[in-house]
């Protein structure tokens, strides 16, 4: 399929995920249509600073619930990467509405505008392993979690799982609009991603790691950690995208991507060894049986990831330049 020197537009492009992918696709040659609420914010700002963005990047004002912005940005795109989606680790009043329905809403606006357009052969939506491994099933552990399993909807009502909620209603409303359309979709579903930051703000999934080295005395409950880096999360999405075996119409419709499982004492451990001075927890929960999360499906594509150790010290060493961590 196409891929090299054209155009592709990238959703919610201020993002922590979507600022490293428009790095990528602008230093491969891609010309980007990025999606921003306020292309003069200086919170993307970043985005301008960019190798190649003065050439080859354009921001659009748009919204995920605006159908007439979404689709000004996709016109003339050969791809779409729907990467925003509401990341609220948090509680909010109305969950199904501000969580949920924004997910699903915006989700399908980006792809019957990409339906529409006359030019996207192929739209590949940013997922998550939310949608895959939330059930009260998997919670008993010792399962291998592979692009087979979903995550039980009522479940995460049940337990007030808003994000997962709304990552697995969005992925399932998704494949079934391009089911219905003939729309070539891929799927692709990160774990919890870590490593430096490009954008101003702080993201929750650096908040995670940022946590972990200022819990200070206290008990910290020792799950298994999925764990990949931003820079492999880009990579899996550009070799999905501009492969043709990955297109819907073969087996490669949706892909999970991990880098690594630890558990959340073994991480801080090394964490200790590399910045033996940070507040760490000091005691932890018993280790409960935990599940496998296999990539296996997106490294025969060709996916790498780097070592653990090397996303975490790039993760502090950006977050002590940004002031964020002493």
């Amino acid at each position: 399929m196409e891929s090299k020197g054209t155009t592709v537009c990238v959703t919610g492009a201020g993002g922590y995920v979507a600022s490293w992918l428009i790095k990528l696709l602008l230093s491969n040659g891609y010309t980007v249509h990025g999606t921003v609420r306020d292309p003069d914010d200086l919170k993307n700002a970043h985005l301008k600073n960019l190798e190649n963005a003065e050439e080859n990047l354009k921001l659009f004002k748009a919204d995920l619930l605006d159908y007439e912005s979404i689709a000004a940005a996709i016109n003339g795109c050969s791809g779409v990467f729907h990467v925003a989606s509401p990341v609220i680790l948090g509680s909010v009043p109305n969950p199904e509405v501000e969580i949920v329905e924004i997910a699903v809403k915006g989700t399908l606006n980006v792809l019957k505008a990409s339906k529409e357009s006359a030019n996207v052969k192929r739209v590949l939506f940013v997922s998550s392993v939310a949608a895959a491994c939330v059930s009260s099933t998997l919670a008993e552990g010792g399962y291998d979690i592979d692009e087979t399993c979903w995550s039980d909807k009522e479940f995460c009502r049940k337990t007030n799982n808003w994000y997962c909620l709304s990552k697995t209603e969005a992925e399932m409303e998704a494949l079934e609009f391009a089911k219905g359309s003939g729309l070539d979709l891929v799927t692709v579903c990160p774990s919890l991603v870590f490593g430096p930051k490009l954008q101003s703000t702080i993201n929750d999934t650096s908040l995670v790691l940022i946590n972990f080295l200022k819990v200070g005395n206290g008990i910290m409950e020792n799950t298994i950690q999925w764990l990949v880096d931003v820079r492999d999360v880009v990579n899996a999405l550009l070799i999905v995208y501009e492969k043709a075996e990955s297109s819907s119409s073969s087996e490669g419709l949706r892909y999970i991507c991990n880098g690594h499982s630890i558990w959340t004492k073994d991480m801080v451990e090394m964490m200790k060894n590399i910045y033996p001075h940070s507040n760490y927890p000091d005691k932890f929960t018993d280790e409960k049986k935990g599940n496998q999360l296999s990539s296996e499906k997106l490294q025969k594509l060709g996916w790498s990831f780097r070592p653990l150790e090397e996303t975490l010290v790039d993760s502090v060493n950006n977050f002590k330049e940004d002031g964020i961590l002493d």
